[in-house]
């Protein structure tokens, strides 16, 4: 490996060495230096720095301590209630919208030779007429704001009757926009397969169905598996959006604390960091199965090389015939 990359470019010498060394030491003390000015020295000449606001959010012995600590408790349980509630149930309908995708495509393709023309006419209009809705479905809720889908969700249901929880309608909200945007990501892995796999699996005798849910569809999880972690942090974070229709999320509870406290930048660095510290797992997690489904699919193509032992004692016993 370190020779093909001396190909590429030239090994720095003892001089670049050292200038290397004493630009990186000069831009971490610049940078430590504008933190400083910047960052540091404005918030402690304005006290925000102070134990009187940081208290109560990082010192057991304050009084406020834990009555925020549970408040916050109980609001990063309700984001993630909810945001576990939208990831299932937007990976499950996106999974079947993408294969529903794809399968009326297949359907607009067939000739439908083994009916008449009076039975494959209503077939294929409908198969159209199918194709047609999905596809307004995806642009109309992959356009609209998440924000506008929840809102519409947790005041259009009421009027027909339907009443839910405030949770059920952020989870609803949520899902609507997600699954779309995910299966749109599976039907484009699936798609994106070279077009032999399904000519191979037609030629065994695979229905279209089978040859998307037992070929296509596990490939497209495995090759859009970074695109899909994404997506599921986006539904993590968009959880806050549960304000407009007053969720008690993270972000609920936070706004009731600095209106306790009055200490909002504090309140919201420590909800930034929960969020960061939750988000940076789940990529951590994605990146762990990753690695996990490519060593597994490196295991199952490489051929197990026979025993020695066994091709030596398989040769002495034939070796007179």
């Amino acid at each position: 490996m370190s020779q093909n990359l001396a190909v590429l470019y030239d090994n720095p010498g003892p001089r670049q060495r050292k200038i290397t060394w004493i630009s990186s030491i000069a831009a971490v003390l610049a940078l430590g230096w504008a933190a400083y000015a910047l960052i540091y020295k404005p918030l402690d000449d304005k006290g925000q720095l102070s134990m009187e606001l940081w208290g109560p959010l990082i010192d057991p012995s304050n009084e406020y301590f834990g009555a925020v600590w549970e408040r916050l408790g109980f609001g990063f349980r309700q984001t993630l209630v909810a945001a576990a509630l939208a990831i299932v149930t937007s990976l499950v309908l996106g999974t079947v919208l993408a294969v529903l995708r794809i399968q009326l495509k297949h359907l607009l393709k067939r000739r439908f030779t083994g009916l008449s023309a009076a039975a494959a006419y209503p077939l294929r209009g409908l198969s159209r007429l199918l194709a047609v809705v999905t596809r307004i479905c995806v642009e109309v809720f992959r356009g609209l704001p998440v924000v506008l889908t929840i809102f519409f969700v947790a005041r259009g249901l009421p009027e027909f009757g339907i009443t839910f929880s405030t949770l059920t309608y952020l989870v609803i909200g949520l899902t609507i926009y997600n699954m779309v945007v995910i299966g749109e990501i599976l039907r484009s892995g699936m798609e994106g397969l070279p077009g032999g796999q399904a000519e191979a699996a037609s030629a065994i005798g695979l229905s279209p169905f089978q040859t998307t849910r037992m070929i296509l569809l596990p490939q497209a999880f495995r090759i859009m598996l970074p695109a899909l972690i994404s997506q599921l942090v986006v539904v993590l974070k968009d959880t806050s959006l549960g304000f407009i229709i007053s969720y008690e999320d993270t972000l609920n509870i936070a706004k009731q604390l600095i209106g306790a406290l009055d200490n909002p930048i504090q309140v919201y660095l420590l909800i930034g960091a929960l969020f960061i510290l939750v988000n940076y797992s789940l990529s951590k997690l994605a990146q762990y199965v990753q690695r996990r489904l490519a060593r597994g699919s490196k295991t199952k193509q490489t051929p197990i090389p026979p025993d020695p032992s066994t091709a030596l004692t398989a040769q002495a016993t034939g070796g007179g015939n």
